[in-house]
């Protein structure tokens, strides 16, 4: 662990060319990522992703207080990464009505404090695009401050097939009804090789990022995700962070990055055993720490979602390039399903960034600080 500070400090060069690039503030290829990911220490990685961080965000610690409103498990699409989705016919299968999300939206933002509501579900073949105005029309004549996070570029771009319109159509109606932000998912693993594995009925990689730029440049911002630890290489994660990188270059509308580590439990590649266990906490941490490097000074906030990682490897992660924790994660379903418990306070938030010997602090969907925590 010395010798690493010492390195990033700028005293030992006992990294990897691809390191010494990122120490002094190149921007990394395609080829560097790869080698960081294959090649480079550990301890000397993170410690070059946690000073990176330290210079784009401080000391600061955020998150944000989320409800995650799943509106419906009905799902055209039959993912074998996903244990969440039904076909419709099963015993478990719902779709909520508009009363019984905005009932949901009043426990959210009356009872438990959340600033905005994490609307996503499954892409459910019945349902027109009024449902969706409807929905968000309801909440903002209830709520006209909480701020609606709602469908991943995923969903839009299932939506705008299912109903003939453009994607362009769905988003500028979207917005007139009340839409702010899109949450980031849907992304899983961009390159076609993996993708065509894991994903079966959902948009190709290059769909998600054309239809994120078209929210970008309607104003929508969004965040984004990348889902690891199943079978990709380490090339299909720098091809991935890469490619979010340039289109933040070009639109600026990602609030965040958030690397999603794969969970197991229930989905079709535990049951065809494709997969036989989760990644390693190692494996995880280069991946947060690679990812905070390739982005670079272009996109600052890169979060840790506890809910995946496990609380105490997230607070490991926060110095791995990690400056965010996204969220309480109230109601949290989708995690649920694949066994991973979900839900927080924001002081349980808080205390986990202090025993880092960071600083709390909760922040809007936009990353404007609310309140910080003595």
């Amino acid at each position: 662990m010395l010798q690493s500070i010492e390195a990033v400090a700028g005293k030992v060069t006992g990294g990897t060319p691809a390191l010494e690039k990122a120490l002094a503030g190149e921007e990394l290829s395609y080829e560097d990522g790869v080698q960081l990911m294959n090649d480079e220490n550990l301890f000397l990685l993170g410690a070059a992703a946690d000073r990176l961080r330290r210079e784009m965000c401080g000391n600061t610690v955020t998150f944000v207080a989320s409800y995650y409103l799943n509106y419906t498990n009905v799902c055209a699409a039959s993912c074998p990464l996903c244990a969440f989705y039904r076909k419709g016919n099963e015993n478990d299968a719902y779709t909520l009505s508009t009363e019984q999300i905005v009932s949901r939206a009043k426990i959210a933002i009356e009872q438990l404090g959340a600033t905005e509501l994490h609307i996503v579900g499954g892409f459910h073949p019945k349902l027109g695009l009024e449902y969706y105005e409807d929905m968000m029309r309801a909440i903002k004549a209830s709520y006209p401050n909480v701020i609606i996070k709602a469908l991943t570029p995923a969903e839009v771009f299932f939506i705008a097939r299912l109903t003939h319109n453009s994607v362009k159509e769905v988003l500028s109606r979207l917005k007139s009804a009340g839409l702010d932000a899109l949450p980031g998912g849907g992304a899983e693993i961009f390159h076609p090789e993996v993708r065509k594995k894991i994903v079966i009925g959902k948009c190709s990689g290059e769909e998600w990022l054309d239809t994120a730029r078209q929210a970008h440049e309607l104003g929508i911002r969004s965040n984004c995700t990348m889902l690891f630890g199943h079978i990709e290489k380490p090339e299909h994660v720098v091809d991935h962070v890469i490619k979010i990188r340039e289109l933040h270059k070009k639109t600026g509308g990602f609030t965040t990055f958030i690397p999603l580590k794969f969970s197991l439990e229930n989905t079709e590649l535990e049951q065809k055993e494709m997969i036989k266990s989760e990644s390693p906490s190692p494996y995880d941490l280069r991946v947060i720490a690679v990812s905070r490097l390739l982005l670079g000074n272009v996109l600052k906030n890169l979060s840790v979602y506890w809910v995946a990682l496990g609380k105490k490897i997230a607070q490991v992660a926060l110095s791995y390039g990690g400056n965010d924790m996204v969220g309480t994660a109230y109601s949290e379903e989708i995690f649920k399903a694949a066994g991973k418990s979900s839900g927080t306070s924001l002081q349980e938030l808080a205390s986990m960034v202090r025993e880092i010997k960071r600083e709390p602090a909760q922040r809007d969907t936009f990353f404007n600080i609310i309140r910080r925590f003595d």
